[in-house]
């Protein structure tokens, strides 16, 4: 069976250590050498550029968040062990690890180091669909005769690089299509590299439970089960037409993925539709406070997006999702584009004020569309707010200290709610 050493990327056909380096850090399988589709993950990404950064954090359960009343943006490993997640509310986390470390999200580095990875990419192919700052689609197909090496040694080389000139970690999924590569990337983390094959692709899927399918949330998952599914395995003996009587669209989808069948191709550079950011809660809230906070930091984070992509949204999206999965979207459009955190906080905050329904709710979520190069956005003055101008240029101004000096430079009092 083909092997590879991810240490030294010696080819080998088999063997417990590597004949060249002995590292035991080995990745062997019989498709190891033809599969090409593959998906990158970073390892908790925003806590690993932050040890990289100050060593003294290292051995400590760190937290990547606002204040006590903020929520976990990511956290390392070590407070995973802990039981802390991404988007917990702070004081809970704290609860569970109060030895951790607690840091701003600097945001500016983290595109940058972002950057720097993607460069690594562009050495090995121009098929890349990042997916986020720290997760991308690769198609390496014909890339072989290329390097000389097959997809598998090249994706081992990323990650080595990434780790040795960048200072962060990544895993790798490797199989014949996104879906099967993405659920790979997640099988042996961090620092793993986990193949699916096409010979095992319906072995290996089985006796997994509905949830991994990508696009299946906890609603979803309920409706299933709800109709006795609860594995892939009980997928497959539903038949296409029932699935897509009992499921509509997304039954068609389930037909397919259960088989591990995917004909999506890794897009490069896919032209944005929407920029959005959502939270969903460990437990549901209807406290005005903490959910202002959290229209604050996702318009924050949906303007920093923007902003790091040259764009605007005409459309501003509020996303509301209540305790009982109830679904509420509210949307507004503005008389010009916009990537001002202040804008699109204001629009949403609107929206949620006239949205009818006050909660509980188990997820917000803030969105732009109608996508808009930046020079067109925020040219016509608000003549029913003559403060706005104001608030845009001290927001530039704000955006300029923090490129210089770190994100958390300049802090809203509300983005600590």
């Amino acid at each position: 069976m083909p092997s590879l050493c991810r240490d030294c990327l010696t080819l080998f056909p088999t063997g417990p250590r590597c004949p060249a380096c002995r590292s035991p850090r080995l990745i062997a399988h019989a498709e190891l050498e033809t599969l090409s589709i593959a998906h990158m993950d970073c390892d908790a990404f925003y806590a690993s550029v932050e040890k990289r950064d100050n060593p003294s954090y290292r051995d400590h359960p760190l937290i990547v968040g606002g204040g006590t009343r903020g929520v976990v943006s990511t956290c390392c490993y070590l407070a995973r062990i802990h039981g802390v997640r991404s988007a917990m509310p702070m004081f809970q986390a704290l609860k569970l690890c109060p030895d951790a470390v607690v840091v701003k999200p600097r945001m500016s580095v983290y595109v940058e180091t972002s950057r720097q990875i993607r460069a690594l990419m562009e050495q090995l192919t121009p098929a890349i669909q990042p997916l986020s700052l720290d997760e991308a689609f690769l198609d390496l197909t014909g890339t072989t005769r290329l390097h000389g090496h097959p997809p598998a040694v090249m994706l081992a080389k990323l990650t080595r690089d990434m780790e040795t000139q960048i200072g962060v970690t990544g895993s790798i999924g490797l199989s014949h299509n996104k879906f099967l590569a993405k659920i790979a990337s997640d099988l042996d983390k961090p620092r793993g590299f986990s193949i699916v094959g096409r010979e095992e692709t319906q072995a290996f899927l089985k006796p997994k439970p509905v949830r991994i399918i990508w696009g299946v949330g906890t609603a979803t998952q309920a409706h299933l089960e709800a109709s006795g599914i609860r594995t892939i395995a009980d997928l497959l003996r539903w038949d296409r037409s029932d699935l897509q009587a009992r499921f509509g669209q997304m039954g068609d989808r389930l037909y397919h993925l259960a088989r591990g069948q995917d004909q999506r191709q890794v897009t490069r550079d896919e032209k944005l539709k929407s920029i959005s950011k959502e939270t969903t809660f460990n437990a549901d809230t209807s406290d005005p406070d903490l959910l202002d906070g959290h229209l604050w930091r996702l318009s924050e984070q949906v303007a920093d997006r923007a902003k790091a992509k040259q764009l605007s949204g005409r459309i501003v999206t509020l996303k509301l999702k209540r305790g009982d999965f109830q679904t509420v979207t509210r949307r507004h459009s503005l008389s010009d584009p916009t990537q001002l955190t202040d804008r699109i906080y204001r629009a949403a905050k609107d929206l949620y004020d006239h949205a009818g329904t006050k909660g509980p709710f188990r997820l917000i979520g803030v969105g732009i569309s109608d996508l808009a190069p930046e020079d067109q956005a925020d040219l016509s003055p608000d003549l029913l707010d003559p403060d706005a101008t104001k608030r845009a240029k001290a927001e530039r101004a704000a955006d300029a200290i923090r490129a210089r000096f770190g994100h958390e430079a300049i802090i809203k009092g509300r983005a600590l709610r």
